[in-house]
Parts: structure tokens; C-alpha cells; sequence
């Protein structure tokens, strides 16, 4: 009995820990009060980074209020140890990927992208036994990531005729070689994860405990777009990894694309639709999934521009208002401590003060942003299938067949969401899932692209269709991976393209769906264009027959209401209003009404209106939603603890990074007569101290101290 007794109150505590893990950051350095984030997570990454010392910085983290949690690399990382002989005396550099001119791909000094070996994960878990002995909760293995241009390694060579049976096909020489090696690619990440991850699993319970397993990935888009090879949903069949994730960034997002005939960074559009794919791979298995945004990136932009982006790429996720975990940003030393250029100078600076505050505003409104079931403006239930195969056929080219940029995927998503059509990402490998289709009413799929990797998926869509779904098919069939051999054209299957295989089952003769008109299927309706997707986005125009077709089978055979144009999105999140106006399609301003406090803006304003131009975003709190009169924080660029409210006064604890600016915005119920801030026994003076009768709020910017700064209101 006071075993089970024991093993209940331990059950209890693990469950709490996790019920506070909402946001997080990664970090190599130890704990510094200049980067003292106040997130709930520290992903504490590497055990060789930032000069080793590993336990002690876990402990560092720990005793700071943290929880714990473990990042590494799986396809690159500080391994130096084990390339060049140190961990085992055998050198293993010959196991890093190699491109065709017979180049190791490198992610720095020493340090290749690996063929992920049974040597090399052997090693690895050394990383994760620590990692779990240590006590983090969590373990990170980020970034499967194997470049399409590689495959050319004698190890990559050896995993080939292991696999296959049969001797190596170098992937420049055909579409079949190159499918081939992409699918080993993938598959070889997929199980070095199962098999770091059921290792995981079952050391952490041999020590009394369950240690979480996350993957964090760019999105299907990115890497598809980098021509990088990776397992990414298929990960979420392995019943020991517990979520992702999304790793969306300004680097990733501002990579060009297509949209009436111009190519050129579309960020806010581009990460609206990389959360969409990130989120739509763990939607039907109910795993979790924390969104990424850095405030910064990896190539030199100025400051302004990472500003920008942030709020473009912050915008985009908090519009996918069913996921509420979050990682804040990655790499805080970096941010803190980093010098960046400015524009139109040779100058170095450090982070603006006033970039500073706003930021620490938004992180510190993550960690109480609701989920919520409101849905984002908008016609609902207007999809896009994609699959893990988009990254198969990206390098290299055969025959002359081009996918720019690829539009071939853009081509269908950006037109929609250039109009406001909050256009949903559906993945391929969850149709098995009894609710991927669920909320879907058009789905929009080509095979130009991409391919199945599974026959059971046109059962799925055949089925869902015959049931009232409506499918939309874009696509010449002209390029050289459909004739690569699969299932669809083997084992007594001839067919010329997977798409055929689709149609037969869904009952379409050769003679009725090359028309580009609905055709009646069961209860639902099928329509066949013979063109390739990238053509409605690489030519200017070319995307209003395919708007009227979409309008069509969402009005008229879909069940739904008017298809709603318009060049906005907006939702409201608790008292949060997120909104996002686009330009190229209508140039119009979104007036939002008030009173709102700006959330962009590190002054805090209440504004009676708000007005967001084309190109921009708002980040705004609803003072008309705020129902409780009782004194409290409604925005601050610092966490807020132990908070104490009486007839006539209100304290709290604001802690943030030191060396920064606070801002708050407080409601009280008048004017204080009294403003005080401790930092332990010592007064700290005010910068401002501003009341607002019209809202009955006050804003206080005065010094951050990662130790915590007191204050007292009274009235």
C-alpha cells in the first residue's frame, strides 16, 4: 500500500510539472540574469556546447525555477568527439554526407551531417543516458535532416545494399535512382528516432520516471523548399515521440516565392502556411506540438528587418488559435548579448532598448495566451494535400521539369490566402486518421509535386469523397517521378500515374475527367484540371480561373456560404486580437475598433482605434473584454508573481531579463496616490508613471532585474 501510495503521489507530481511546460526557450550558456527569459522551460542544449560542463548547467537552470528539459542534434552537433576517435579510437568522418563531386557536407569545423550509422546512434544515447540522469524531463532531438544533394558517402552506399538488397544507383542517373534514395534517406532518420526514442522511454522508467521525446523540425514547406530530406509526419506513428516542434522562423519564412507572376519573401504568408503544415501534422493524433519564433535570425539583417519579421512570423502562429505552447525563442544569449548590422551602416549594434521591451511584451503574453475555439476570419474548411514525397523530387531535375520555388504547392495554397482564405494544410500520411478530413469540405491535390507513398491514401480520399467530400485534382502528369517504380505501377498495378489508380477508385472512365467539370461521385464531387498548379502563381493573372473554380465547388457543391474574398485575417484569443492585412490583392486598411492597448508597441498605448495597413500586423488587448474590475497586470514586458490585492492596494514581483526596460500596463480601480519599486531594499525610480483615466490604467516603465523588482500601488 505505501508503495502504491508512493507511486500515485509521483504520478501526481510528473503531471503537475507538465501541466506547466506552456513555453519554453533553447539555450547552450548557462544561466545569466541578462537572458533570465522567465519562460517555464529551459531547453538546455548539448552536452559538449558552450564548453561542456553539462550537469552543472541543467542545475544552473533548475535552481533558477526552471523546468529542464534536453536538445540535441541528430543529424549534426558537437560530436567532435566521436568523428575523430576520441569516444571509441576509430575515426568516423567517412560517415558524414557527401555530394556528387565526392564533398562532405558541413555543419562546422569537424562537425558533418551524418549517415545516421548503428555506430553513431550507439553514441548518441551516452548523450541521452546523461541527459536522463541528470533529470531534464524532456529530450529534443531536433533536425533529421539529410540534403538531397548528398548520397554519394560509402556509408550512404553501405545502409543502400542493406536496405534494398541490391547495389547502389547513383541518384543523378534517373528519377528512379533519385526516389529511391530520397525514401532511404527518410527512412534511415525515421529509424534512428525510433530507435533514440524507445531507448528513452525505456531507460527513463527503468529510473521511476517518463521522459518526454519531441522533434524539432522545420516544416514539410522548408525542407521541401531546401531540397533537405527528412521523416517529418510519419514521425508521429512512433508511439514514443510525444510532439514537435514547429520550427518556423523568419529564416525559413522569408524564402520567395510565386504569386501572380512575382517572385519575392512573402514572410507573414509563407509562415501562416509552414504552422499550418507544422500543426496539421499532429492535429488527428492529439500530440503536441510548441510553435517557434525568433526575434532574430541566422543571415545579417538589420534590426529593423528582424522586427519586421518577428511580428509577421509571431502573427502567423498566434492565428492557429487551438495550439497555446510555445517556443519563445531559441538562442537568448544570442539576443541579448549579440551585436547585429544596421542599416545602411558597417556598424554593429546591440538590441534597441525599445525592440527589447516590445519583445519581452510578446513572449511574456504567451505565457498566458488561451486556446481557444474561435476560428480565424474567414471561409472555413478549404484544404490542401500535401505529403512527406514533396521533398523527394526537388533535386536533382530530370528531363527540364521545374518546380520553382515550389510553386507547384503554392500555386494552390497562395491564391486562397491572398484573398483571405484561411486555407488549411492537410498531410498526406494522416489520412488513416478517422479525423483528418473531418472539417474539410474542398480539398485541392495535385500529383505534380509530390506522389503517394501508400495506396491505402486513395482509399482514404475515395471513401471521403463518397461521403460528400469534394475533391479538386490539379495536374498535367507530364513529370518524370510519375513513372518512378511504386506500388502504383508494380506487384500487377500498370498504371502510367498514381493519379490514375485515384480516379479508378473513385470510379472516373478515361472519357469524363479531363474536362475540368464537377462529376458526381456517391455524395460527392470530383473535379479533374489538366494543368499544373505552378502555373496559376509563375504567371501574372493566372490564378482567376482557378479562384472561380475553387468558388464554385465550395458554393455551389460544398454546402458552405459565399467563399469570402477580402485581403485580412483577425480572431480574438481571450482579450487578445491578432490580425494580419495583406497586400497585392486589395490595398486597404483594417480599422479595428477600441479601446485596445498595442502590443507592438513598447509604450503600451490605449488607441480607440487601431488601423493596420497592407503588409502589416496587430497584436492588440481588448480592454472591452477584460471582465473582472479586480486590480491586475494586463500587459508587461516581465512575468508577474506573487500578486496581492487588498481594499486599497496591489503588489506584485515583475522578474525579466536584467539591464532591459519594463513597461506595464496596470488597472486599478482609480489613480494610485502611491507608486513604489523595491529591488530588495533598494528604491528604483521610475522612467514613466502615467495614468489614463479613459481606461482607468496606469503604465509604469521602469528598470528589469532578473531577481525581481516589487511593486506596490496604492489608492
Amino acid at each position: 500500500m505505501k508503495k502504491l501510495i508512493l507511486n500515485i503521489l509521483a504520478l501526481i507530481l510528473w503531471t503537475s510539472s507538465f501541466a506547466q511546460e506552456k513555453t519554453a526557450f533553447q539555450i547552450a550558456a548557462p544561466w545569466s540574469e541578462v537572458y533570465d527569459v522567465r519562460s517555464d522551460i529551459a531547453i538546455v542544449y548539448g552536452v559538449n556546447d558552450a564548453g561542456g560542463h553539462f550537469e552543472e548547467r541543467v542545475k544552473g537552470w533548475r535552481d533558477k525555477g526552471y523546468q529542464v528539459h534536453f536538445m540535441t542534434g541528430v543529424a549534426w552537433g558537437q560530436y567532435q568527439d566521436y568523428f575523430l576517435g576520441h569516444y571509441d579510437g576509430k575515426n568516423h568522418l567517412d560517415e558524414g554526407q557527401v555530394n556528387r563531386n565526392g564533398d562532405t557536407i558541413w555543419h562546422g569545423k569537424n562537425v558533418p551531417y551524418i549517415v545516421p550509422s548503428a555506430g553513431f546512434i550507439a553514441y548518441l544515447k551516452t548523450h541521452l543516458k546523461r541527459a536522463i540522469d541528470a533529470g531534464v524531463t524532456a529530450i529534443h532531438l531536433e533536425e533529421p535532416e539529410f540534403w538531397a544533394r548528398a548520397g554519394y558517402s560509402e556509408a550512404f552506399k553501405k545502409e543502400w545494399k542493406k536496405h534494398y538488397g541490391f547495389d547502389w544507383m547513383p541518384q543523378h542517373e534517373s528519377p528512379n535512382a533519385t526516389w529511391l534514395s530520397s525514401k532511404l534517406k527518410y527512412q534511415l532518420y525515421y529509424n534512428a528516432l525510433k530507435e533514440c526514442f524507445a531507448f528513452v522511454k525505456e531507460y527513463s522508467k527503468k529510473q521511476g520516471k517518463e521522459v518526454a521525446c519531441y522533434v524539432p523540425t522545420h516544416s514539410l514547406l522548408n525542407y521541401s523548399a531546401w531540397s533537405i530530406v527528412s521523416p517529418e509526419a510519419s514521425l508521429a506513428s512512433i508511439k514514443d515521440v510525444d510532439g514537435y516542434i514547429a520550427q518556423v522562423w523568419t529564416g525559413t519564412s522569408r524564402e520567395p516565392v510565386y504569386f501572380n507572376g512575382v517572385n519575392r519573401e512573402r514572410v507573414f504568408e509563407n509562415a501562416f502556411l509552414e504552422y499550418g503544415s507544422m500543426i496539421s501534422m499532429i492535429q488527428p493524433t492529439g500530440k503536441k506540438i510548441f510553435l517557434l519564433t525568433d526575434p532574430i535570425e541566422d543571415r545579417s539583417r538589420t534590426w529593423d528587418d528582424y522586427k519586421r519579421n518577428y511580428q509577421a512570423t509571431f502573427t502567423a502562429k498566434l492565428l492557429y488559435p487551438s495550439v497555446a505552447d510555445y517556443e519563445v525563442m531559441p538562442w537568448p544569449d544570442r539576443i541579448y548579448r549579440g551585436r547585429f548590422p544596421v542599416e545602411n551602416s558597417n556598424e554593429r549594434q546591440p538590441i534597441s532598448p525599445d525592440y527589447a521591451t516590445q519583445m519581452q511584451v510578446m513572449v511574456n503574453a504567451l505565457n498566458t495566451m488561451p486556446i481557444s475555439t474561435n476560428k480565424v476570419s474567414g471561409s472555413q474548411g478549404i484544404g490542401v494535400l500535401v505529403s512527406n514525397s514533396m521533398m523527394f523530387q526537388r533535386f536533382p531535375t530530370h528531363e527540364g521539369y521545374e518546380d520553382p520555388q515550389l510553386s507547384n504547392f503554392y500555386g494552390m495554397a497562395m491564391p486562397l490566402l491572398k484573398r483571405g482564405v484561411p486555407v488549411e494544410i492537410v498531410h498526406m500520411e494522416n489520412l488513416t486518421h478517422e479525423n483528418a478530413l473531418k472539417d474539410i469540405r474542398v480539398l485541392i491535390m495535385s500529383y505534380s509535386n509530390m506522389k503517394p507513398l501508400s495506396e491505402t491514401y486513395h482509399k482514404a480520399l475515395a471513401d471521403w469523397v463518397k461521403q460528400g467530400g469534394i475533391l479538386v485534382y490539379y495536374g498535367r502528369d507530364n513529370d518524370p517521378y510519375q513513372r518512378v517504380n511504386d506500388w502504383w505501377n508494380t506487384k500487377g498495378k500498370k498504371y502510367k500515374a498514381p493519379s490514375e489508380d485515384l480516379f479508378h477508385k473513385l470510379g472516373l472512365s478515361h472519357e469524363n475527367h479531363f474536362s475540368g467539370q464537377f462529376i458526381k461521385i456517391g455524395k460527392g464531387m470530383v473535379c479533374v484540371k489538366r494543368q499544373d498548379p505552378k502555373e496559376l502563381v509563375m504567371l501574372a493573372g493566372g490564378d482567376q480561373e482557378y479562384i472561380a473554380l475553387v468558388k464554385e465547388a465550395y458554393e455551389k457543391y460544398a454546402g458552405n456560404a459565399e467563399l469570402i474574398l477580402k485581403n485580412h485575417f483577425t480572431v480574438q484569443r481571450g482579450a487578445y486580437i491578432i490580425a494580419a492585412v495583406m497586400d497585392e490583392y486589395d490595398e486597404q486598411s483594417l480599422k479595428i475598433k477600441g479601446p485596445v492597448i498595442d502590443l507592438f508597441n513598447p509604450m503600451l498605448p490605449v488607441l480607440d482605434t487601431k488601423e493596420v495597413a497592407p503588409g502589416e500586423q496587430a497584436f492588440l488587448l481588448n480592454l472591452n473584454m477584460i471582465r473582472s474590475d479586480a486590480p491586475q497586470v494586463l500587459a508587461s514586458a516581465s512575468r508577474i508573481y506573487e500578486e496581492t490585492t487588498t481594499k486599497n492596494s496591489y503588489s506584485f514581483i515583475a522578474k525579466s531579463p536584467s539591464n532591459t526596460i519594463n513597461a506595464l500596463r496596470i488597472k486599478l480601480p482609480r489613480k494610485p496616490t502611491s507608486v513604489s519599486a523595491l529591488k530588495g531594499a533598494e528604491v528604483l525610480n521610475l522612467i514613466t508613471n502615467a495614468w489614463d483615466a479613459r481606461s482607468q490604467t496606469l503604465l509604469l516603465r521602469l528598470p528589469n532585474y532578473s531577481e525581481g523588482v516589487k511593486i506596490t500601488l496604492a489608492w
